[in-house]
């Protein structure tokens, strides 16, 4: 058994801070934070260089990551788009790792590409 770096065992988490779903629906968004973002638009209107959603602030947990949404509005086709601001990935050391869906794009896309499932529906890491 290989030894751990004492970084790699303090970026180890327990079961109960595992993130293990994240808002894919609208039903599923905090109403805080729903309501909060749609009175800034409201505030600020065309004024907005981004999203609100789509900001960075390092100094949310992994959990306050897990739930921020970056869309959570109709499309055109009426069918209404939630879409996280992170996606949490499981790293191959056991550690989990919040990616934003803009600023990290390249490593989500290299993520998915390493990520296969067997026959059992796991996930096997190429």
């Amino acid at each position: 058994m290989s030894e751990q770096t004492s970084e790699q065992v303090s970026n180890q988490i327990s079961d109960q801070e595992r993130v293990t779903k994240q808002p894919m629906s609208p039903e599923e968004v905090d109403p805080q934070q729903k309501a909060e973002q749609q009175a800034e638009l409201e505030r600020e209107g065309n004024n907005l260089t981004l999203n609100p959603g789509d900001r960075i602030d390092e100094s949310k947990t992994l959990q306050e990551k897990a739930q921020q949404v970056a869309v959570d509005a109709p499309d055109i086709t009426g069918d209404h788009i939630t879409v996280p601001a992170y996606f949490v990935v499981d790293e191959p050391d056991g550690t989990q790792k919040a990616l934003h869906h803009i600023k990290d794009a390249e490593e989500i896309s290299d993520v998915i590409r390493q990520a296969r499932m067997d026959e059992d529906g796991n996930r096997v890491w190429d």
